[in-house]
């Protein structure tokens, strides 16, 4: 559903203009209504739209909360989980928690994950990119499930 890394720009009130070849999707899918949250293993954020955030918090909500690190994680994507709109421009105004997480200032790179988008700042989306590809050469021991997946 959704592809490809696009950069993009935010303006000095916190909005960003969602790509034409993503906004469409969104308003097709859930009528502009989406989630979004922290990635708590990177310093980005993640843009579900409405229905799929649905089925994964449930599914968070269900996980044994009685164990800290799950009840830490729980915290963390359900607490900043916060329903955004595109606007009749087509752009999303982004919360300032959201932005001071994920170190968002002007320049930021929208990354198409299938059934989300994730929103980094620039500078650390190049970063991630320089690091994985530098993993590539060097001997990395891949798990079973990548292993066994065929592109």
């Amino acid at each position: 559903m959704f592809r490809g890394v696009q950069h993009i720009n935010m303006d000095v009130k916190g909005r960003m203009a969602i790509p034409a070849r993503q906004r469409e999707p969104i308003l097709n899918i859930c009528d502009g209504k989406l989630v979004l949250t922290i990635d708590t293993q990177s310093p980005c954020l993640v843009l579900y739209p409405i229905g799929e955030w649905d089925r994964i918090e449930l599914e968070v909500q269900n996980l044994p909360a009685l164990k800290p690190q799950i009840k830490r994680f729980q915290r963390l994507v359900l607490g900043y989980a916060t329903d955004v709109d595109l606007d009749s421009s087509g752009r999303l105004l982004l919360p300032p928690s959201l932005r001071e997480y994920a170190h968002l200032e002007k320049k930021l790179v929208l990354v198409g994950q299938g059934n989300k988008l994730e929103l980094w700042a620039e500078n650390l989306w190049l970063e991630e990119r320089d690091d994985a590809l530098a993993e590539r050469g060097a001997e990395v021991s891949l798990p079973d499930e990548l292993v066994s997946l065929s592109l």
